[in-house]
């Protein structure tokens, strides 16, 4: 497709008619089949987040985290009081509907409503919700709100070594856009950032492959699924990378 021209025959986007801004995202909780997202609170979340975090016995999951891993719950609780009173970065709990406890952490961050782009992040699922469908359904909602909301753009920024969450992006049909190289320096190491996104265009698609890969379908009476979702959104990537 080639792109408009201006009087000048230079280049110019395309039109985006009657745009307005996006609204916020607001503490509110977010239910699905299999998870329940609510506002982080460290009286309601904080032991049930350590005790799940604990069970990560190696703490692989703090390595590409700017904080963490916590030696007690007296300083990931204290650490849960300071973030969860932010606005931006906005603190999620993740909260399995299976045993009513809180299993993980996301935000939304970098929120941009005048241009329509919003970042989800801060991710720390444990390993009660690694590789169930507590994680795909928490992103699901975490995305579905954001376009509702009047973004354009979702993004997932990650360390570029960590192949665990670019995979992770990918398979949500998030599409790879390159590598920011030296973007920070975490716990004293370089950090390259890769980045991914996926459109407002897209949303249509991708919220169909989440309902379809979620639908009660595609679990066999063991709880496996059937078709991965990887094969679902493989078609609506951009690029893969």
């Amino acid at each position: 497709m080639h792109p408009d021209t201006n009087p000048l025959g230079q280049p110019i986007g395309f039109p985006v008619p009657d745009w307005k801004s996006a609204a916020r995202p607001v503490r509110k909780s977010m239910a699905g089949r299999f998870c329940r997202l609510e506002p982080l609170d460290a009286a309601q979340h904080a032991a049930d987040l350590y005790a799940a975090n604990a069970l990560d016995a190696e703490g692989r999951n703090w390595t590409y985290l700017p904080y963490g891993p916590f030696d007690s719950l007296a300083s990931y609780r204290a650490w849960v009081e300071q973030v969860s009173a932010t606005t931006d970065p906005l603190f999620f709990a993740i909260v399995s509907l299976a045993t009513n406890k809180a299993v993980g952490v996301a935000s939304f961050l970098r929120i941009d409503p005048a241009n329509g782009s919003i970042e989800v992040g801060h991710l720390n699922f444990s390993p009660l919700m690694q590789r169930t469908p507590v994680a795909t359904e928490a992103m699901h909602l975490m995305m579905k709100e954001a376009f509702a909301l009047g973004y354009r753009r979702y993004e997932w920024k990650c360390n570029a070594l960590n192949q665990p969450s670019r995979q992770a992006a990918q398979r949500l049909g998030l599409s790879f856009e390159g590598i920011f190289r030296q973007a920070a320096v975490n716990k004293g190491r370089n950090r390259d950032t890769a980045w991914y996104a996926a459109i407002d265009k897209e949303w249509p698609a991708l919220d169909d492959t989440f309902r379809a890969w979620l639908s009660p379908d595609n679990f066999d009476d063991a709880g496996i699924q059937r078709v991965a979702l990887s094969r679902l959104t493989e078609s609506i990537l951009v690029k893969q990378g």
